[in-house]
């Protein structure tokens, strides 16, 4: 059969040769001559006429030249091989002298490389066409689970190469992929394609895609019939799938479906009828005899040429081939090279000028020209290949006999007509091929192993969403939106901070509102006995003060109620810092004044009129002047700012006040410390009198409870990122109120309200002896 094929592309050749010289339009005056050998799909023997078409014309020598502008070679230009791998190896040579070769058969995207191959063409399309062409029939059918076997050679490694890598990028999944060897006479070529058969039922895959020559293609399916392969969608190429090798094999029908993309191509007139006069004119001896002939006037020192089968070809062995679509690509061919000469040579339809032609002068025509075979137009694109296009065909069986039944057109984009497609299924419907499950919406696939087609489904995470089916993985939300588990969709974030209307505001806010109503009567208890002993012992108008900060503190609970602002986050620390410094500050004079007298008695005399009467409200007048300067300070450094948190929260935008500066926050707050620490050093080792009231005490107990109460806010603070943080401030300031409340006044007013007796200058003794103020 392979001696056939070749044998009918001489035949094209030569009918196209004698139709060229026989027009009267095309190279009128000029006859072109031809050197025709069988390269018996062989490198090497191919190579043999290659190198003797590069000879000087005339010569039997290679001239080894620095410019070959003005060398003229034995040839103008090359038809042929038909193969990829034998045109790998001539177009290096033939570009190098850049004679134009024009191949009507190698399809390897390698050739397309016209930086190697410079003058290098073919007619017909290359294999990333048809690889796109494969893809695009899995897309449409949903065969996403394939196997893929190549022939060993240039063309079914080169085929399979690309054919996997846009696989891999459209999704679909190979379950195995593997070689089958082209010189089936080579140990080891029936285990390697055992193994390739028990490979392919092993993935229970139901679509195989074979890239191969008939041979290979026939030794694979043979093997899979006699192992009892199970019935498969065969998806073929040109190669095997219009050779009547695989097709002669026994129970062939078995395989199950086989679809092919052949090369959309058209008839040549006349050809038939050709070959068929060439046949009856001469009778199979005389056409021996005279291939002798011409054998014997070449030099046969250099190539043997003499034809080893001609005794036995008959018009009856190549007459059904004689219609194939590998006939157009030959005929196209060779009718490019001599539309290029005709522009090089400047002729008209009348005449040709006789001047000489160099190999290289062709290649500028053959690039940039279209030209006309039988009213067809062709023409070579950026890559020197004619893309036509591929028509999809499916092997039909009638009466037991084969035919190719088109079923589709591809060019650019695939059209199929399923209807027509008879598949081996009971239903004859298009089978399954899927590794996987489809999954739900909501759900990703998590790969397993190595193959990107077996995996799990899995349920998308909070605050993210499934967006397709073939996702591999869930897309996160935007940052301002949120999405539940296992959603398809994102949905708008709400605003999260403490509510005016919520439960736990409104607890915080009614025991507020208690604090400031028990410091008002506490107020007003101490307002009425201002010049009473007890209360002039306790720092007199001082007090009033002290209890006004101390309200103006609770109060201030109300700043962290509602949406927050810039603006409300730059004055929540100012102003528990400013409230407390007014409360503590009037217990400095008095922790002073009891700390001279009871430590230092000698020296108490000379300076306890700088901490008593008017100097007393001096000192509280200065601290509180140090913390305004340092809250000045504390909006230089960095103001506490308003926060959109996105992460806290996985369905909520939080909006928190956060700290800008750590360094400024223990600033504003330490100079508080640092006065509550200087009054509890002063007043906790006072020893308490014999039946007189401690005044001493309830400094220490408010001081202490405020270090108490600082340390776990501290620490909570500086962690929470929830709405508790606002929930911790009011918190804080209301337990320092209340500590400061009932450790220093709440006895005090108790003694007022309740043990009047006791208010008295002997029981409620001024450490200094003070007048009232």
């Amino acid at each position: 059969r392979l001696f056939t094929d070749g044998l009918i592309w001489a035949l094209a050749m030569r009918f196209a040769i004698d139709q060229i010289n026989n027009s009267s339009s095309l190279l009128p005056g000029i006859t072109l001559g031809y050197d025709m050998y069988d390269t018996c799909f062989e490198p090497l023997v191919a190579l043999q006429p290659s190198l003797l078409f590069l000879t000087r014309q005339g010569t039997t020598g290679i001239g080894v030249l620095c410019n070959y502008t003005e060398y003229q070679p034995r040839v103008t230009a090359v038809i042929g091989p038909h193969q990829s791998d034998l045109c790998l190896v001539t177009a290096k040579l033939f570009s190098s002298f850049l004679i134009p070769q024009v191949s009507y058969g190698a399809s390897s995207e390698t050739l397309s490389n016209t930086e190697l191959y410079p003058s290098f063409y073919r007619t017909v399309p290359s294999d990333k066409n048809l690889a796109e062409a494969l893809v695009l029939l899995l897309h449409q059918f949903g065969w996403n689970w394939v196997a893929t076997v190549g022939s060993d050679d240039e063309y079914g490694r080169g085929a399979q190469a690309l054919f996997l890598s846009m696989a891999g990028t459209n999704n679909i999944c190979i379950a195995f992929e593997g070689l089958v060897p082209s010189g089936l006479a080579e140990p080891g070529a029936r285990k390697q394609l055992e193994d390739t058969v028990r490979a392919i039922n092993s993935t229970k895959v139901n679509v195989v895609v074979l890239f191969a020559y008939s041979l290979p293609a026939q030794a694979l399916l043979e093997h899979s019939i006699r192992m009892g392969l199970g019935k498969k969608v065969w998806v073929g190429t040109e190669p095997w799938v219009l050779s009547d090798i695989p097709a002669s094999i026994p129970n062939v029908q078995s395989i199950g479906t086989v679809l092919g993309f052949v090369m959309r191509t058209g008839t040549v007139p006349g050809f038939q009828e050709y070959v068929a006069e060439l046949f009856s004119s001469v009778t199979q001896e005389e056409f021996c005899r005279k291939s002798k002939e011409m054998s014997r006037s070449m030099n046969a020192e250099v190539l043997d040429t003499q034809c080893q089968q001609c005794d036995h070809v008959t018009l009856g062995d190549i007459w059904a081939m004689l219609g194939v679509t590998t006939v157009q690509p030959v005929h196209v061919a060779v009718y490019s090279v001599a539309q290029a000469l005709h522009r090089a040579l400047g002729c008209t339809t009348k005449s040709c000028p006789k001047t000489a032609i160099r190999s290289w002068q062709l290649l500028h025509f053959m690039n940039t020209l279209p030209f006309e075979v039988n009213g067809q137009s062709f023409r070579f694109d950026q890559s020197h290949g004619t893309n036509t296009g591929y028509k999809l065909i499916s092997w039909a069986w009638r009466d037991g006999t084969l035919t190719y039944l088109p079923v589709g057109d591809y060019d650019q984009s695939l059209y199929i007509r399923r209807t027509q497609i008879q598949f081996h299924t009971a239903d004859k419907k298009e089978p399954t091929s899927e590794c996987f499950r489809r999954c739900e919406p909501g759900q990703f696939r998590r790969i397993k192993g190595f193959n990107l087609c077996c995996y799990d489904c899995t349920d998308c995470s909070e605050n993210t969403f499934w967006s397709s089916t073939d996702s591999t993985g869930c897309s996160p939300c935007p940052q301002h939106q949120w999405a539940p588990a296992r959603s398809t969709r994102c949905y708008p974030r709400t605003q999260r901070f403490l509510f005016w209307d919520e439960p736990l505001a409104v607890a915080l806010l009614t025991l507020m509102a208690l604090t400031a109503a028990l410091i008002c009567v506490t107020a007003l208890l101490f307002l009425r006995h201002l010049h009473t002993p007890l209360v002039q012992a306790s720092g007199g108008a001082r007090s009033i003060l002290a209890l006004l900060m101390l309200l103006l503190q609770s109060l201030s609970c109300c700043l962290y109620v509602g949406r927050p602002s810039a603006e409300l986050c730059a004055l929540q620390q100012l102003s528990y810092a400013l409230c407390l410094n007014g409360c503590f500050s009037t217990f400095v004079p008095k922790a002073l004044e009891i700390s001279l007298v009871t430590e230092f008695p000698r020296q108490a005399p000379r300076l306890l009129r700088w901490v008593t009467r008017g100097r007393a409200w001096l000192l509280v007048g200065i601290s509180v002047l140090v913390q305004v300067l340092l809250c000045f300070c504390h909006l230089l450094l960095g103001p506490d700012f308003l926060v959109a948190d996105y992460k806290s929260l996985p369905r909520e935008v939080l909006l928190v006040c956060g700290t800008q500066s750590w360094a400024a926050f223990a600033l504003l707050h330490g100079y508080n410390s640092c006065l509550a620490f200087a009054c509890f050093l002063c007043t906790f080792m006072v020893q308490t009198p014999a039946r007189r009231y401690n005044v001493a005490r309830g400094i220490t107990l408010a001081t202490f409870i405020f270090f108490v109460i600082w340390i776990f806010f501290l620490v909570i603070f500086a962690t929470l990122r929830t709405v508790l943080r606002a929930v911790t401030q009011i918190c804080t300031i209301l337990a320092t109120t209340l500590g400061v409340l009932a450790s220093y006044f709440v006895p005090k007013c108790y003694i007022l309200v309740f043990r009047p007796d006791l208010n008295t200058g002997d029981y409620c003794l001024n450490p200094a002896g003070e007048e009232p103020e």
